[in-house]
């Protein structure tokens, strides 16, 4: 196997002392809980996932129940990770070191080092090399179905590749090069760089909503669908992820992109509404067809009947020519209307008439046409909130609700922002004729931090300028990030340290030792102002902005908290 110049590389240490990281197991028959690094665990028959396992692979395919477990096994080991590393207190030796140790003492394998992790999280450098051994995947997959053709340790490689790509901040992608289902004495991974894997796209598609949404099924006479699928690909690089908010819209999107129902998507500015638009079309019966946005608040009202429906010529001043709205442009595809709580009460009574009636008339024409396209409508305020205030109508509403999806902001999804980061320095990088070698390790923990009020808009203009202010083979930090005004975020340490959660009880209202979490916040040089906004930052976090719910966590009346957030929101303002 052959092994990158790695002089610089910093090489974990290779005996691990299991008291220390079995500190962070706990068992608590009183309260029916186990836990790791605070998580909720379970012991469950091997045999119960193995039936599963197998059951999938029958209902779904090989493939589809590959990216699926590929997808868990890469959502535990960023939690893994995250948690792992903060107790450890951000010691990448020892977090990476505990890593595999983590993971057989959750039963999956055992680990043997053919060369041990080696990494520079300052370059992005990266390698590892180990056996596999006793891989319970790839033992019950042979056991199940005789030898593969492919290798089978679908949840163990998603794992590697989470927990290396949480530490480094960037994606480090895990391979199985051999493989005990597939005939050989051991299995065998190697973890690299995703952009140093010469075969790394066959090993993505786990990550990728164009890849595991199904394909629709069309005609014989039509062109073959593998070739739109590639297309929507290249189109469409930034709609990866593997989190579970991604994913749960993934699985909306796999089961109504075959049909022409209309969908509604909402979510906050920034989220992606309109490339996910972009998707479905593209992996609809419709590919093929016009695909047509229009952004309803960028048009003047007394135009925006002429712009949906069309216009003839003579129908008003200065319309010198005939010329078709966007429902005729769009005729046989889909038509996008991207913030649709914008458009005006009488324009929306037109809009409504229209998609019940398929059919429609140009500005200053008496001649009906008919129309047949399908609507993806978006927005980024309630509408059910709107409809009660008497800015939208209610039975449109009701006629865009068809198949509503909630694309979730990026603050919900943080597992994902290190494939996002990889995808855009990759296209900027390109663009402006730079070598970017990576994140530092500060710029990729402010990165997690932050609140990402623009989400991925955000994320790709802050990583653009990153890209220009970053140094050429060099590496992105904190300045070359939040140079535009943003607000930096705090480093949130961890309130429970390492030699206190040995001791503390980790079993529902159990109470946290708030010397030690005083003793951490002091520690961290955090101003009492500081540590006020972070507590009401988390507390809005752990609600989801529930102003009641976080005051009560925060032991304040809703009217206090309100006046705090005010007064900060004011604060940052000032300073732009």
């Amino acid at each position: 196997m052959p092994h990158p110049a790695a002089g610089h590389l910093h090489s974990i240490p290779r005996e691990i002392d299991d008291r220390e990281l079995s500190k962070y197991v706990r068992f608590d028959p009183d309260s029916g809980q186990i836990t790791v690094l605070d998580q909720r665990m379970l012991l469950i028959h091997g045999f119960t996932l193995a039936a599963l396992r197998r059951e999938l692979i029958e209902r779904l395919g090989v493939e589809a129940t590959r990216q699926l477990f590929t997808r868990l096994g890469y959502q535990q080991g960023m939690e893994d990770a995250r948690r792992l590393n903060a107790a450890e207190s951000g010691d990448l030796k020892r977090t990476f070191a505990y890593g595999p140790r983590l993971r057989e003492m959750q039963g999956f394998v055992r680990n043997q080092a053919v060369d041990q992790i080696q990494f520079n999280q300052e370059t992005g450098d990266f390698w590892g090399d180990y056996y596999w051994e006793s891989s319970w995947e790839a033992d019950i997959h042979r056991a199940q179905f005789g030898v593969s053709g492919a290798p089978a340790c679908w949840m163990m490689v998603g794992y590697a590749t989470g927990f290396t790509t949480a530490l480094m901040g960037r994606p480090i992608l895990w391979r199985e090069v051999e493989c005990v289902a597939m005939g050989h004495a051991r299995c065998r991974v190697v973890g690299q760089p995703l952009e140093e894997c010469d075969d790394a796209e066959a090993h993505l598609s786990f990550l990728q909503v164009e890849d595991f949404i199904a394909t629709p099924r069309r005609r014989a006479t039509r062109p073959a669908r593998a070739t739109g699928q590639e297309e929507a690909a290249r189109q469409l690089p930034d709609l990866i992820g593997a989190s579970n908010s991604f994913n749960e819209v993934a699985y909306l999107i796999k089961r109504v992109a075959p049909t022409d129902a209309t969908v509604l998507l909402t979510g906050e500015s920034g989220v992606g509404k309109e490339r996910f638009s972009k998707a479905l079309h593209a992996l609809g019966p419709r590919a093929e067809r016009p695909f047509i946005s229009i952004n309803c608040a960028a048009i003047p009202h007394d135009l925006v009947e002429a712009e949906l429906f069309g216009v003839e010529k003579g129908a008003f001043t200065g319309a010198t020519v005939s010329r078709p709205g966007r429902f005729e442009r769009a005729s046989g595809g889909t038509l996008f209307l991207d913030e649709i709580s914008s458009l005006p009460l009488h324009a929306q009574g037109k809009l409504l008439r229209v998609l019940q009636e398929g059919e429609l008339e140009r500005v200053g024409d008496t001649q009906v046409r008919s129309i047949d396209v399908r609507i993806i409508a978006a927005t980024n305020r309630d509408l059910r909130s709107e409809v009660e205030a008497g800015r939208f109508r209610e039975d449109l509403f009701f006629r865009l609700n068809v198949f509503p999806v909630k694309i979730p902001p990026l603050r919900e999804r943080r597992e994902d922002i290190p494939l996002l980061v990889d995808t855009f320095v990759k296209r900027y990088a390109t663009r402006f004729g730079k070598n970017i070698a990576g994140l530092s390790r500060n710029a990729s923990e402010k990165l997690w931090a932050y609140d990402w009020p623009g989400n991925i808009r955000e994320l790709e203009n802050i990583i653009e300028r990153a890209v220009i202010l970053a140094e050429n083979d060099g590496s992105i930090d904190v300045e070359h990030l939040f140079s535009g005004g943003e607000q930096i975020p705090l480093s949130r340490p961890s309130l429970i340290p390492t030699d206190a959660r040995a001791e503390a009880p980790l079993r529902p209202g159990a109470e946290i030792p708030v010397q030690h979490a005083i003793d951490r916040l002091l520690d961290a040089q955090l101003s009492l102002e500081e540590a006020e906004r972070l507590m009401i930052s988390t507390a809005l976090q752990r609600t989801e902005g529930n102003l009641s719910a976080a005051a009560r966590l925060l032991k304040l009346r809703r009217g206090q908290l309100q006046y705090r957030v005010d007064k900060r929101g004011a604060e940052g303002n000032e300073g732009r």
